[in-house]
């Protein structure tokens, strides 16, 4: 699985719409910025069929350190909870299902797909 960056994509898509880098770099960056902005002010942002981001406040918990076996407590935290959107639930299980067919031999075929389950990330 390969990974993309922002500049690849800045790349893409200038290409794709005959505009100056520099132009589609300002934009995609004021979007992140305004996605950051409003997450840190507790806001939900929901794109249509793509999914929803929304701020979660996680609990103080007590973990423990796996190597000196200490607990150690944990301090609550904002975090960034995504649930993936219809559209791209179908998407990706189309991709997943081509991919397995690709394979012709019938075994499964190691395919991210994402679950509607929230993928936590720090802010």
């Amino acid at each position: 699985m390969a990974t993309i960056t922002k500049k690849e994509l800045i790349d893409r898509i200038a290409d794709q719409l005959g505009i100056k880098r520099v132009i589609v770099k300002r934009v995609a960056q004021s979007f992140l910025d305004e996605v950051v902005g409003e997450l840190g002010r507790g806001n939900r942002l929901e794109f249509r069929d793509f999914g929803v981001f929304e701020c979660k406040q996680r609990a103080a918990r007590v973990a423990q350190n796996p190597k000196t076996m200490e607990r150690v407590a944990v301090p609550s935290k904002r975090t960034v909870k995504f649930k993936v959107g219809r559209l791209m639930k179908i998407k990706m299980q189309e991709i997943a299902k081509a991919a397995q067919a690709a394979a012709g031999d019938g075994r499964a075929v190691a395919v991210a797909v994402a679950q509607p389950a929230a993928v936590a990330a720090k802010v």
